[in-house]
């Protein structure tokens, strides 16, 4: 890599949480660290070292005045002129604080993660696209979500807004995608190429085996020790259409609990009040389990045990991902670095670019059928069969999305950069 070590900032509107974003920022930033490189974090919210990281809360999308703006923003066609004199205020307020970022650090590189590509805080955006236009500060814009990917942003008074910083078209940024289709479709709407970078485990690296503390989890929320663990591991937003696993649990006819591992989000609380009520409907026992699960162990306010993202993996039996649309798909590998068994919708990018590298999973589209249900019963009361599925795709992901893999791209998407 050469004898110069960058010092990269990364930005966006928070590093906390078991976000996708937040997650592969992480994986992103021990692979360059590994590389020599010293990393820094700007956001409105982060759970990583403080001596390395700035905060600033208006660059949260959960800011107050960063969710009123989008109330105006993204309901109708216009908007009031209040929405666009603070949009300005705060894109100033917050490019200051970006160049005090660039100088406290001494940065070389700025790696935006999503913050310029979906509009969850359009003052950030438009502060990063001035802050590089005056600068031309070597920028990675690290694209995970587009917003013409997203149909709440399909009504919007922020048409300028998006053209201009969604993402920015400037010499010194370097457009990264995670599948092929987004790589298409910045072309074709900006003109601009992108590289392809796909989500990665650390594969070279297998998980280590379940602890005491690990095995604690089923008796912590109530799980009997003959019923089956189906994991469904992501947040509670309509795409990942929950409501097919609660259903497949319920057509399974085995003793069998569905966890679910994280919280709503950014996208409301009506999805999760509704599989609440479908849960009911089909009698299938549904654990929400967001405030007993993180990335990291840990306790909760109450003193109780945090268990992690990955002993929820280990602990479970089989793991749902019915999503209709995704990126790319963090729960996808994360449940083959887990060797754990998947049930899933055969979402495009899936079909496109991951299912053509001969992963075994069992699929379907649009609807569970019966055939799905017969399989799932049949891995689950088979753990040989299990084992041999998640043993041929533990080396696929070895193969095709390792860190090894993320490590020769970020080589030469850094020398393009930096020269380095």
């Amino acid at each position: 890599m050469g004898q110069k070590r960058g010092r990269i900032g990364f930005v966006s509107t928070r590093f906390a949480g078991t976000d996708g974003v937040s997650l592969e920022t992480i994986k992103w930033s021990n692979v360059l660290t590994a590389l020599g490189h010293d990393c820094f974090y700007f956001a409105g919210e982060s759970e990583w070292p403080a001596e390395r990281t700035y905060l600033v809360p208006e660059a949260h999308f959960k800011h107050p005045e960063i969710q009123r703006l989008n109330r105006d923003l993204f309901d109708d066609y216009v908007r009031s002129p209040d929405t666009s004199r603070r949009i300005q205020e705060l894109k100033d307020h917050l490019k200051a604080h970006l160049y005090r970022f660039r100088r406290r650090f001494s940065l070389d590189l700025l790696i935006v993660e999503n913050a310029l590509s979906l509009p969850m805080n359009v003052p950030l955006g438009l502060a990063l696209t001035e802050l590089i236009a005056e600068t031309s500060i070597p920028t990675i814009g690290h694209h995970h979500d587009f917003y013409w990917e997203r149909r709440r942003y399909a009504v919007s008074a922020a048409h300028d807004y998006l053209r201009a910083a969604f993402p920015p078209v400037l010499p010194s940024i370097r457009h990264v995608v995670i599948n092929s289709f987004a790589a298409r479709e910045l072309a074709l709407r900006t003109g601009v190429s992108a590289i392809l970078i796909p989500h990665v485990m650390d594969f070279e690296t297998p998980p280590l085996e379940p602890d005491a503390y690990a095995r604690e989890l089923r008796s912590a929320l109530e799980i009997a020790p003959d019923e089956y663990l189906l994991l469904q591991p992501t947040r509670i937003v309509p795409r990942k259409r929950i409501e097919h696993a609660i259903e497949l649990a319920g057509r399974l006819d085995l003793p069998c609990v569905l966890v679910i591992s994280h919280a709503s989000g950014d996208e409301g609380t009506a999805y999760e009040a509704y599989l609440r009520d479908y849960a009911r409907f089909l009698k299938v026992r549904v654990i929400f389990a967001a405030g007993r699960i993180s990335y990291y162990r840990g306790q909760t306010p109450e003193g109780e045990k945090l268990f992690s993202l990955a002993d929820a993996y280990q602990q479970a039996d089989l793991v749902t991902y019915p999503s209709t649309v995704e990126g790319f798909g963090n729960a996808f590998l994360e449940a083959i670095y887990y060797r754990r068994p998947i049930v899933m919708n055969i979402y495009e990018i899936f079909k496109t670019d991951i299912q053509p590298k001969g992963f075994q999973v069992v699929g379907f589209e649009d609807f569970i059928s019966k055939e799905v249900v017969h399989r799932v019963r049949m891995i689950l009361q088979n753990p040989g069969l299990a084992a041999e599925m998640t043993r041929h795709n533990y080396e696929l992901g070895r193969r095709y999305y390792s860190y090894s893999t993320l490590e020769s791209l970020l080589v030469a998407l850094l020398r393009d950069c930096l020269g380095l």
